[in-house]
């Protein structure tokens, strides 16, 4: 079987062990569950079928970035209790680990979640509650990294990064800031990533999706991240790209949605392969399951159909997202060799 064919088998792509790093717990919510939780609360959705809600949800038209981040209002409305922030944590992880996903870290702004008189910890303290009861059923191990805003005033961010040190030791693995980028620039929030850096928390950033590689170079070098959301723009700086690289600086790529917000025109055309061309750290994700309507197979499917990706580029990109996760290192090193020996058998058998 030719190495294109083996790429594009959808059940081998399911069996591969992969990580999940860049998702949004508010963007992939069971559309079912959405309208149990909003019959609870009292909650007007958009539609009370769980198929017309799932479709209202993707977003195939909008214009921008910006333009992507409104559904969220939908979702945020029903995660507003313990209960459900809880509830709706545990479903994903349950979720992704049906599709081969053996590593997931999750990531959420809480203050979103604060709007109905949940403090910020609470807003943390239920979906550690959740991945731990998930954990417990089946195989997946679940992580949460704590997210500021672009537009937040910079002191909440440092409230947020303190919330985030705190619970370095209880399952909190990271520190983020998302949000539209565009006059929005991260180094506004610098001290709060010197805060998560002085404090041994991993921090990634969103960069190069809504603006240029100016807001990539912002993430690097006045954020220290270790890893970079989207980076769709960083060709375009020839030498960015090359520190990038030199520094093993991991890229959270997510095909479906960069193409839903115009970051790229198509699957065809996202620097995917050029990133991989290049040597580069990459790793496939989702983003946001409900909004762009995918799984994590999903992706490693056009990463191979539309993107010319070989089974053994999947599984070079599967291998380094569990060696970009936010994990101590010697769980990282244990948990990379066991996804190594397994995705080794697999390859066995996909050549006999």
């Amino acid at each position: 079987m030719s190495p294109s064919l083996v790429a594009s088998d959808r059940s081998l792509l399911r069996r591969l062990p992969k990580a999940e790093l860049h998702c949004h717990l508010d963007g992939s919510v069971r559309p079912e569950t959405m309208i149990e939780l909003a019959r609870e609360y009292n909650v007007v959705l958009p539609a009370d079928d769980a198929d017309e809600l799932r479709e209202y949800m993707r977003v195939d038209d909008a214009r921008n970035l910006e333009d992507y981040l409104l559904r969220f209002d939908t979702t945020l409305s029903v995660m507003q209790t313990e209960e459900s922030l809880e509830r709706i944590a545990y479903e994903l992880a349950i979720d992704v680990a049906a599709e081969g996903v053996r590593y997931i870290e999750m990531r959420f702004a809480p203050p979103l979640n604060t709007l109905q008189g949940l403090s910020l910890e609470q807003a943390v303290e239920a979906p550690l509650r959740g991945i731990r009861r998930a954990e417990r059923e089946v195989d997946i191990t679940a992580r949460v990294i704590v997210c500021s805003l672009r537009h937040y005033d910079p002191m909440l961010s440092m409230e947020l990064a303190k919330l985030a040190v705190g619970f370095k030791d209880s399952g909190v693995v990271g520190f983020d800031l998302a949000g539209g980028e565009f006059g929005n620039p991260a180094s506004r929030h610098a001290a709060a990533f010197d805060y998560c850096t002085e404090h041994g928390l991993a921090c990634t950033c969103h960069a190069g999706e809504g603006d240029g590689p100016d807001s990539i170079r912002q993430a690097v070098h006045d954020c220290h991240a270790h890893r970079i959301g989207h980076a769709t723009r960083l060709l375009e700086d020839p030498a960015l790209a090359e520190e990038v690289h030199e520094r093993g600086i991991a890229l959270e790529l997510c095909l479906t949605s960069n193409v839903q917000t115009r970051a790229t025109e198509r699957y065809e055309t996202h620097p995917l392969k050029q990133f991989l061309a290049r040597g580069m750290n990459v790793c496939l994700n989702t983003d946001n399951r409900l909004m762009s309507g995918t799984t994590l197979v999903d992706e490693y499917y056009h990463a191979a159909t539309s993107c010319d990706c070989t089974f053994d580029e999947l599984a070079g990109m599967a291998l380094d997202s569990f060696r970009s996760s936010f994990l101590p290192e010697t769980e990282k090193l244990a948990m990379v060799a066991r996804m190594q020996r397994e995705i080794d058998a697999i390859r066995t058998g996909a050549s006999a």
